[in-house]
């Protein structure tokens, strides 16, 4: 066989291959995803690369995220609709922000529902006595920011919470008509000092800057990064001891 005819019988192999892919994928994506292996399967069909696993969760501040190779998603996303699993591959996996802050407009948009048997908890306020600490955290906020970050970030409410007993603090991303915020554990401030809760504000900061990049909220390799750049270490603090 001369070699024309054999890159010709080469390609022709590639193209009958592609095309029974492209029929295997019909065939999947006739039903819905009914589990988290099923989501990823699809997922990776359609381009999402570096996830070894996938979790389902009932997490309503932080539908998606990525921490150390695990994708964890809100488990109403398994009902939809094909251009919002789209929208997850590329708000994951594009290297344009635009791109990635279109994907996470579309993810928002979605509507989750309510849970199944209770109404979701009414949002926390800082207490009275701890709104001069909240006060302060925020001049820190506005002094990192222009100090650390470039004056990149939006301004967002700094509060003290005295809920959060196992955490440290939280960023909570802007949706379901919430605006943006951070929240700083009263008892972590107690324990810990003013000096340990700057670092947690800092870390969460690095959780906005994701945010306001496009990017999934976790401790993944855009995380350590921006991390080092700013002075702090990358890995999670979360649990208070």
């Amino acid at each position: 066989m001369g070699l024309r005819a054999l890159i010709g019988r080469l390609r022709g192999l590639r193209a009958a291959k592609t095309s029974r892919d492209a029929q295997q994928l019909a065939i999947e994506f006739t039903h819905a995803p009914r589990s988290g292996a099923e989501l990823l399967a699809q997922l990776k069909a359609m381009g999402l690369r570096g996830v070894r696993a996938l979790t389902l969760t009932r997490n309503r501040s932080v539908m998606v995220s990525l921490n150390d190779g695990t994708l964890r998603v809100h488990r109403a996303f398994l009902a939809a609709p094909e251009s919002v699993h789209r929208a997850i591959v590329k708000f994951l996996m594009s290297p344009r922000r635009a791109d990635r802050l279109a994907a996470r407009r579309v993810l928002i948009a979605y509507p989750i529902g309510e849970d199944e048997r209770r109404e979701p908890r009414a949002p926390e306020r800082t207490h009275p006595d701890d709104e001069g600490m909240a006060a302060k955290l925020s001049e820190w906020h506005a002094r990192y920011n222009v100090e650390r970050f470039g004056g990149a970030l939006k301004r967002v409410t700094v509060r003290v919470s005295r809920r959060m007993r196992a955490r440290l603090g939280h960023y909570a991303p802007a949706q379901h008509g919430r605006h943006a915020e951070i929240a700083i554990s009263r008892r972590h401030l107690r324990r810990h000092g003013f000096a340990e809760a700057l670092e947690t504000l800092l870390h969460e900061m690095v959780h906005q800057w994701q945010d306001e990049e496009g990017h999934p909220l976790g401790h993944d390799r855009h995380f350590r990064e921006k991390a080092k750049a700013v002075g702090i270490g990358g890995r999670a603090k979360r649990v208070v001891d």
